[in-house]
């Protein structure tokens, strides 16, 4: 009596398929390796300072390693505020624009519309600098005198050492300040944000897009109930870019900020400071201990960036629109 056997099946790929997937897997394992090199040589030429200074590194707000005393405690407060002022403004102002784009925008338009966010993506961070410098801190200066005025009572919006009743005060507290260089940094991420969540969007089903509109829906009513709900990965997910694209900032921060190594909760306050501020500052004269450190605080930064980029992919990834994609 004979017994079946399964067939075995031979999948024969055309040479084009292969060398496709070969470049490609080569492609990932290269950034997977520069990456890792990046890593690991940020962790070899911050060893020195990181064995000296210890837990403490992360407490400390003063920075002076030639005296062994140093730490990022005030430089990464003032980047994680920094980058929140710039998510901020760039979320609303994204999923506007998005919503616009693959909503409601004319073809032509649109079209217009998606050259002109990749034409912002491409300019360079140091004209964002030179704009927020020169420009935006006298055009700004009014608004953050008002916010501090009727909503000083917070601790994040007070202004120290200024009267508020007193109309000719000097207005220069209100420049260099946290919100200026979270407003810059925020125009900045904003053309990634928004291409991310227009590519979203616009992968929303078509099928559910009618039925929404053939029940009986509005236009938002079909946008709130189909297309947010099937880009909410893609929102998440841009955002998370953006917020790590945001910390890492170095020119355009470093143009408007006036450096302080003290943690300054105030973002309305002159005085800020973030980690690739600090790094710009102090590269040209340090120490070749001094460069230890700026190494860990980059050391840092770069494993903060890298976490944050990898939750974003993992929530676009398992959201409906990064599973369709």
């Amino acid at each position: 009596m004979s017994t079946d056997h399964p067939r075995l099946l031979t999948v024969v790929r055309d040479p084009s398929d292969v060398r496709f997937r070969i470049i490609a897997r080569a492609g990932g394992v290269a950034v997977l390796t520069i990456m890792s090199l990046v890593g690991l040589f940020l962790a070899f030429r911050a060893s020195e300072a990181l064995r000296v200074a210890g837990f403490s590194f992360l407490t400390t707000q003063a920075w002076d390693p030639d005296a062994h005393r140093f730490g990022i405690a005030a430089v990464l407060v003032g980047t994680i505020l920094i980058a929140c002022v710039a998510i901020a403004l760039a979320v609303p102002l994204s999923l506007g624009t998005a919503l616009y784009i693959t909503e409601y925008a004319p073809i032509r338009v649109r079209k217009a519309f998606i050259g002109l966010v990749d034409l912002m993506a491409a300019i360079p961070s140091v004209v964002y600098g030179l704009w927020g410098f020169f420009f935006l801190q006298g055009q700004i200066t009014p608004v953050s005198r008002w916010i501090s005025q009727w909503f000083g009572w917070i601790p994040l919006f007070r202004v120290d050492g200024i009267d508020l009743d007193d109309p000719l005060a000097s207005s220069t507290v209100y420049t260099a300040s946290t919100f200026i260089a979270g407003i810059v940094v925020g125009l900045m991420i904003t053309p990634i944000v928004t291409s991310i969540m227009r590519e979203v969007f616009s992968q929303a089903p078509l099928g559910e897009r009618e039925g929404a509109l053939a029940l009986g829906s509005t236009k938002w009513g079909m946008i709130r109930s189909v297309v947010l709900p099937f880009g909410r990965g893609g929102i998440i997910g841009g955002t998370m870019l953006g917020l790590g694209r945001a910390l890492g900032e170095t020119i355009a921060v470093y143009m408007i900020i006036s450096p302080v190594f003290a943690i300054q909760p105030h973002i309305l306050q002159a005085g800020a400071s973030s980690v690739s501020s600090l790094i710009a500052l102090r590269y040209g004269d340090a120490t070749p201990f001094g460069m230890s450190a700026l190494m860990a605080a980059g050391l840092t930064l770069f494993l903060m960036t890298l976490c944050i980029n990898f939750a974003a992919s993992a929530v676009v990834a398992r959201s409906r629109s990064g599973a369709s994609s």
